[in-house]
């Protein structure tokens, strides 16, 4: 009985030493795979912990900051290496169209005797050839033969040098051409209409304009005053009474921006530009606007030149010497010469370029739309 009791244990410690075997067998693999996992992921972290740590370093605050000095002075040098080519560029083209422009028949025929006649065609052939092929000009404006009879429309007076002094200018040195000039209020926005009136007198006599061909307009419904809407068809009235009488061939005044977006401005522009789109104005007549500018082109001065000839259509430049014309008959107006006055005839572009733009029925439909939006 002892005995078979003896087997019998023995057996089941056999029995069971054998399944412990089996089970240590069953899931060896599953301890080497995790061991494997284990070290793969020791090594990746080896191996990408300098990364992460260098990561760190470049993401830290103080390495953003020098990043983006060491950035901003680099794009700050190029800037000012483009801003100076630019000004060099530009200064060369002005120097070189005013050469171009030169009259090669105001020289004495004494000296083209004493030279030879060869020489001054050569040099007018190659100026020629040089204004064809480089488009510069001094002045780009429509012909003269349909210029004959011209109405410059201004708001106040003073809009007549501070905006169209070249154009003003250039006009007058034209043979034949007769300027006129309509100004639809007599600027007492500071109770000065007398002095006003003798200062714009006097500030067109300078610019080459006749005393007879200055329209002054005293309107009580025309007040020189920003805060007022000018009311486009008593505007146009008057525009269109004047072109008749003296028979005009050519309107240049605002365009929709008004150059300085003074609201008499833009009044004058859409009252011209409506006569245009009830087909009241003479079908002889053209209409021109002075074309308005950002900011920062408005004050480069002759350094915007390069922008006037390539992306306009009509132009005028004056040289050093002839806009000094234009700040004389501006220095007329004393009641208007503020100290940011006297920055404005040196800086602006408006004392020595002009740009302007024909415009057609289609431009005025397309400028009434956006003006109703």
């Amino acid at each position: 009985m002892c005995q078979c009791i003896q087997k019998q244990v023995e057996l089941f410690k056999h029995l069971q030493h054998k399944r412990s075997k089996r089970n240590e067998m069953k899931f060896s693999w599953l301890s080497e795979y995790l061991a494997n996992i284990i070290n793969a992921s020791a090594l990746h972290e080896a191996v990408t912990r300098p990364f992460s740590e260098l990561r760190l370093e470049l993401l830290s605050p103080q390495a953003i900051y020098c990043r983006i000095k060491s950035t901003s002075a680099e794009a700050l040098e190029h800037l000012l290496i483009a801003c100076a080519v630019y000004l060099l560029v530009c200064l060369g083209l002005y120097k070189l169209t005013f050469w171009l422009s030169a009259s090669v028949t105001g020289v004495p025929e004494a000296r083209k005797e004493q030279h030879g006649g060869n020489g001054d065609t050569a040099s007018k052939g190659l100026r020629n050839a040089l204004q064809n092929g480089l488009r510069l000009r001094s002045v780009h404006l429509p012909k003269s033969a349909l210029m004959g009879r011209v109405l410059l429309v201004i708001a106040h007076p003073d809009d007549e040098c501070m905006f169209f002094g070249p154009l003003i200018y250039s006009l007058t040195q034209r043979d034949g051409c007769q300027v006129y000039v309509l100004c639809l209020s007599n600027g007492n926005y500071e109770q000065q209409a007398q002095f006003r009136r003798e200062e714009l007198f006097r500030a067109c006599k300078r610019l080459g304009i006749a005393e007879s061909n200055i329209i002054l307009v005293n309107a009580t419904n025309l007040p020189d005053d920003p805060n007022v809407e000018w009311r486009t068809d008593a505007v146009a009235s008057f525009i269109l009474h004047t072109v008749e009488s003296l028979d005009i061939k050519a309107i240049f005044t605002f365009d929709r921006d008004g150059v300085s977006s003074h609201p008499n401005h833009c009044a004058v522009y859409y009252a011209a530009a409506s006569l245009c789109l009830a087909n009241l104005l003479p079908k002889a007549c053209k209409f021109y606007t002075l074309d308005s500018i950002n900011l920062v082109r408005k004050y480069l001065s002759i350094f915007d030149f390069l922008c006037t000839c390539f992306m306009s259509t009509h132009w005028c430049i004056l040289s050093w010497k002839e806009a000094s014309v234009i700040r004389g008959a501006m220095l007329e107006h004393q009641s208007q010469m503020k100290w940011f006055r006297w920055l404005y005839i040196y800086t602006s572009r408006y004392m020595y370029i002009n740009s302007m733009r024909e415009i057609n029925l289609s431009d005025v439909e397309l400028e009434m739309q956006i003006h109703d939006h």
